[in-house]
């Protein structure tokens, strides 16, 4: 039995069934949202084609209207349309389908003026067609939302409230509750297999509530800063906590001390990207990593991949991959030794692929599995020091970098600081540029670190 399994024996493994129910309504009702949407447009403009033009529908007639549509989700959905507040909130449910809309119709006309085809434009199916789309699309809204509010009334997210020496207020009894003491959970900072533990609970969840002791609440809020969860803390007081609003749990005050740093739309804009880069990267590199493999092999026996626990996004551990560079007798799992200029661990195989950051091609296998991404804070070895202390003992704040996927390469690679972690510095500067990546994310600056990365592959740094 592995540490991870050690860490979560005793805890059911199943999601209790009406989380689990509402979790899946959410998808279903999301994709729903989104089909009732594609049916709308298509037949409102059916509906305006067809009286003006009676008969049966030409092929360009619905080559332009399935472009409409696509055009249109692609919109709706950067503006929000298909979150979980759409299918509760009518109001903002409405108002972001008509915004998506009118952006849709925007650049239509702008796409009619450019190819000068006004003069061919049929007016009266377009009048017809917006309005009826319009209308179809408000009153599928209007109904779903309806549905939705009279089957889960507010309880489409879902909640639990973990109790760690607090008291449960009546108002809480509604969501899951997980008493610390009997889970065995601690809101420990040097525990890595214990905040495993946690992030596995909570990877069910939308929303985490704790109820703890006064002596417990800031670090609760270290934790769940980097959970990738909207975690809250029931307080009188905010003191330390650095609060980011404070919400109602039935009535109940709260502290929000975290949220995930990406919504739905940024995710999926991110996730797009690493699955665009990697499928084709992989199959393009797939000769050179076999060649690498046999020699591998042939230098000195052993698996060709390593692998080793590292820390991924919700403080959840998954094994990272690379190609061996070490003989296996002298490899550290731990990682509590970073590799130096001249150590005798490494194989002559294993130094050039290090030399050139080849050893870290198999983490885009990594990256498929969705457990790392191509750009984001580098993943740590759970051993990892910076001089003779634990990473995570150097700032607090190290643990915030685990609300996002771990990547490949990441600001502070590009920024030169890559290496053994000999002073304590050497971590701060990483840790600050980590930061600053969750603070201030956007796709195109993804696109940025990625394009100078291939200018830091070959690094002095890099042994």
């Amino acid at each position: 039995m592995s540490k991870i399994d050690l860490a979560i024996h005793g805890y059911p493994s199943r999601t209790p069934f009406a989380t689990a129910a509402r979790r899946s309504a959410k998808v279903w009702l999301c994709l729903t949202l989104i089909g009732a949407d594609a049916l709308a447009l298509l037949a409102g403009f059916a509906v305006g084609v067809r009286i003006e033009q009676p008969g049966v529908l030409s092929s360009d007639v619905w080559t332009s209207l399935l472009g409409v549509i696509l055009v249109h989700a692609g919109i709706a959905f950067q503006n929000q349309a298909y979150t979980t507040k759409c299918l509760t909130s009518a109001q903002a449910s409405c108002r972001q389908a008509l915004l998506s809309v009118a952006a849709t119709l925007l650049i239509f006309l702008l796409v009619v003026f450019s190819l000068k085809v006004t003069g061919r434009l049929p007016r009266l199916a377009l009048s017809v067609g917006i309005v009826s789309s319009v209308v179809l699309i408000i009153s599928q809204r209007l109904l779903l939302c309806h549905l939705v509010r009279r089957a889960y009334g507010n309880r489409l997210h879902t909640e639990l409230v973990i109790v760690d020496g607090g008291n449960v207020p009546d108002a809480c009894l509604g969501s899951d509750i997980v008493d610390a003491g009997v889970a065995a959970l601690r809101s420990d900072l040097d525990d890595p297999y214990m905040l495993n533990r946690l992030g596995t609970l909570l990877r069910h969840y939308d929303r985490v509530v704790i109820s703890c002791v006064p002596e417990r609440k800031i670090e609760w809020a270290q934790v769940l800063k980097g959970a990738n969860i909207q975690g809250e803390i029931i307080v009188p007081e905010i003191g330390e906590l650095g609060p980011l609003a404070v919400h109602q749990l039935s009535g109940v005050t709260t502290v929000v001390v975290s949220r995930g740093p990406l919504d739905l739309a940024n995710r999926a804009k991110k996730r797009a990207l690493d699955i665009a880069f990697t499928v084709p990267v992989l199959i393009a590199l797939l000769p050179v990593m076999l060649v690498v493999a046999i020699a591998i092999r042939l230098e000195s026996p052993g698996p060709i991949f390593f692998r080793q626990e590292r820390m991924g996004r919700g403080n959840r551990i998954f094994q990272i991959l690379k190609f061996r560079s070490m003989r296996v007798e002298t490899s550290d799992s731990e990682g509590a030794r970073s590799a130096s200029r001249d150590d005798d661990r490494i194989t002559r195989v294993g130094r050039l692929i290090r030399r050139t950051s080849i050893d870290e091609l198999p983490q885009l296998i990594n990256v498929l599995l969705g457990e790392m991404s191509l750009v984001g804070p580098r993943p740590h070895a759970l051993g990892s020091l910076a001089g003779d202390e634990l990473f995570w003992r150097v700032d607090r704040q190290y643990w915030l970098r685990h609300a996002l996927k771990p990547g490949i390469t990441g600001l502070a690679q590009v920024r030169g600081f890559r290496g053994a972690t000999e002073h304590r510095r050497d971590i701060v500067n990483r840790l600050e540029a980590d930061l600053e990546y969750l603070q201030d994310w956007s796709l195109w600056r993804d696109f940025g670190i990625l394009a100078k990365t291939a200018q830091v592959l070959v690094h002095k740094n890099a042994y």
